[in-house]
């Protein structure tokens, strides 16, 4: 039976081993949550059905502005942080096919052509003579043609859970990117929401601002006519000065705001500009689901499970050290000192064997490293049920917002009307001459602070809207890491 033979049967019962090989540690299962049956303030809200339209893909079209939609188009494309975990994600995804190449046997060539010769030396051929034979150095050549092969065989499953490993952290990679997308697209339309809600307060400051202009060129004729004295112009003056300074306090707020959404599409703050324009405040209808689908909505708990399902394959990765490695050489090729029959069957050569290595003796590293990879498994649990709370949080936070938020918007309306209603009341009883300035100016003041209020609630209410949005996952699903390997 030749040579050939057993190499050509040694290799297919190689295989059939690797791939029939057991793989040692823990299979992997989610670690239990805490997961409550409903959400706490979700009681007036509406229940997601099957065939509610919750927010999906461009879920800020749902406010209605074509600004906002034209710049959340932009935050795919020019984002930094976005760039950077899209990076991560091919990052991972190499680690991944690199991890899956232990798999395979690694094959490399070599070509090598030597032309050497030996040192010239003397020889004693007979002590009782005292004679002497000298050998001159001579040229020889020498040419090879090599193949060689190693491939160690997974039998205890370590490499294939290191390939797990890597795959389950290319999909939490791929959850971070998409967790990333929804933070910079949610701080981006509330961002430009509530550069809106100061667009309507700027607008809210100069009207009033030209009102008490009015007011300050009134009181101004009066003094002169002798009606009033000197402290009503100057508090009809103090009063217009402070309600400019709020126009500037506000402008600060919205420069600010614009700088902000130029970083977030990927823009100096000073090749951006953003014109005002009135506010539509529209709050779109977001149905709340179990929050048991959360676990599915959230890519930041998809990123935290798949990191824990990569640390429970990396315990079976320290646990498969302890048993023997075997592995399979491989050697063939051409030699000769003759080129021209380096190709000939004479000078052909190989080799072929098994190794089987175990350590005796480490001190302690295997158990050590075993020990670590069940920590960082209890971290990462750890770090998944903390996160999976805080996604619970996020949500009840911002439906009791909302709801809470709405009754204040229709108590602050009221006081409102009531406050415009006092101002002018004041104000016609001081052109009556039955109420003094001061009166007035208090008045106008308070009612102006709650219109600047309401549209305080409002921006609340509309950031809010935003935020249960992407706590809800933003219309996001873990399926679309199974297609990540």
């Amino acid at each position: 039976m030749s040579k050939d033979f057993h190499f050509k049967v040694a290799l297919p019962l190689l295989l059939a081993a690797t791939l029939c090989g057991c793989m040692v540690g823990p299979d992997y299962e989610r670690p239990a949550a805490p997961v409550p049956s409903s959400f706490k303030e979700s009681a007036n809200w509406k229940v997601a059905q099957p065939s509610d339209e919750a927010p999906r893909g461009n879920w800020w079209e749902a406010f209605g502005d074509p600004d906002l939609n034209a710049l959340e188009g932009q935050v795919d494309i020019s984002n930094q942080t976005i760039q950077a975990a899209a990076a991560r994600v091919r990052e991972a995804s190499a680690a991944t096919q690199a991890a899956r190449s232990a798999l395979f046997p690694v094959v490399s060539g070599s070509a090598v052509a030597l032309r050497s010769s030996r040192a010239a030396g003397t020889t004693n051929n007979n002590n009782n003579n005292n004679t002497s034979t000298t050998t001159f150095g001579g040229v020889s050549n020498n040419y090879n043609l090599a193949l060689d092969a190693s491939w160690e065989i997974d039998l205890w499953g370590g490499i294939r859970r290191g390939i797990e490993a890597s795959s389950t952290t290319a999909q939490a990679t791929v959850a971070d990117l998409a967790g990333a997308k929804l933070s910079a697209q949610a701080l981006l339309a509330q961002d430009y929401l509530l550069l809106r809600v100061e667009d309507a307060q700027i607008a809210l400051l100069r009207e009033t601002v030209a009102n008490y202009e009015r007011s300050l060129q009134l009181t101004r004729n009066q003094y002169a006519a002798g009606i009033v004295g000197r402290g009503d112009v100057a508090q009809a003056e103090a009063q217009l000065k402070s309600t400019q300074a709020q126009v500037y306090d506000a402008q600060i707020v919205r420069a600010q705001l614009e700088h902000a959404i130029a970083v977030l599409i990927g823009k100096p703050p000073s090749e951006f500009t953003l014109a005002a324009k009135p506010l539509v405040a529209v709050f779109p209808n977001v149905p709340v689901a179990v929050p048991s689908a959360l676990l599915e909505r959230r890519p930041d708990i998809a990123a935290a499970e798949r990191r824990t399902a990569s640390a429970n394959a990396q315990i079976g990765v320290a646990q498969a050290a302890f048993f023997p490695s075997l592995s399979l050489s491989a050697t063939g090729g051409y030699q000769s000192s003759v080129i021209g029959s380096l190709l000939s069957l004479p000078s052909r050569y190989w080799s072929l064997g098994p190794a089987l290595a175990q350590s005796i003796f480490d001190a302690g590293l295997r158990s050590a490293q075993k020990a670590q990879a069940v920590a960082t498994y209890d971290e990462t649990v750890a770090n998944y049920r903390a996160t999976v709370l805080s996604g619970f949080q996020d949500v009840e936070d911002n439906l009791a917002a909302l709801e809470l938020l709405a009754q204040e918007a229709m108590v602050q309306d009221d006081a409102v009307k009531a406050a415009r209603e006092s101002a002018t009341i004041a104000n016609n009883q001081y052109k009556a001459g039955i109420a003094n300035y001061l009166a007035v100016v208090v008045l106008q003041a308070n009612a102006l602070s709650n219109e600047r209020t309401a549209l305080v609630i409002l921006g609340r209410r509309l950031t809010a809207s935003v935020g249960l949005i992407k706590a809800l996952g933003g219309g996001w699903d873990a399926a679309t890491l199974q297609a990540k390997e």
